[in-house]
């Protein structure tokens, strides 16, 4: 198979602005109405720029569920979404193991999912690699709903660090 029959584009996520959760379980925080407009804004963003996901793999957290419902609503979409613990409980090698684990012979993945792990696996993936730009922005922090594109040629089976080049940073804002 050719490299470029195989190259695929993994976005990274970070949930939008959750509240900050005094006397309730991280688990169960819930987006603020910024949040919620700021997640819009990102679906309009993934629409606007062509992302269309074959999976969306999101973390169990409520803000991440809710980051994904307000994203739809702006205008992103997929066919399939598994929410995964994982990502949630997980640091940078349980999140790429879950990558690699799920998503199959897809083409794109965009998983969402929180800091540090977010920021970490795309610093790690892409490993100063692709758009200079793009590391720039990165640079000053991966706010809550920034969107990290990275390509990558290969089999996600095979996914390993400094594999992806990161192609775009952006921090929707609603």
């Amino acid at each position: 198979m050719s490299s470029a029959a195989r190259e695929k584009t993994l976005v990274l996520m970070r949930h939008a602005k959750a509240e900050d959760g005094a006397g309730k379980p991280d688990h169960d925080r819930e987006l603020i109405a910024r949040g919620r407009r700021d997640a819009a804004a990102a679906g309009a963003w993934l629409k606007e720029q062509g992302l269309v996901p074959d999976l969306v793999i999101c973390s169990t957290a409520v803000r991440t569920r809710q980051t994904w419902d307000a994203a739809r609503q702006g205008g992103a979409h997929t066919e399939f979404v598994e929410y995964r613990r994982s990502v949630y409980t997980g640091g940078v090698e349980e999140t790429l193991e879950t990558i690699r684990e799920d998503s199959g012979e897809t083409a794109s993945v965009l998983l969402i999912g929180h800091n540090p792990t977010v920021a970490q696996l795309t610093s790690m993936l892409s490993d100063g690699d692709g758009s200079r730009a793009a590391h720039e922005a990165l640079a000053g922090g991966f706010a809550t709903s920034g969107v990290a594109v990275l390509r990558y040629a290969g089999d996600w089976a095979d996914l390993e660090w400094g594999a992806c080049e990161l192609e775009r940073f952006h921090v929707s804002r609603g």
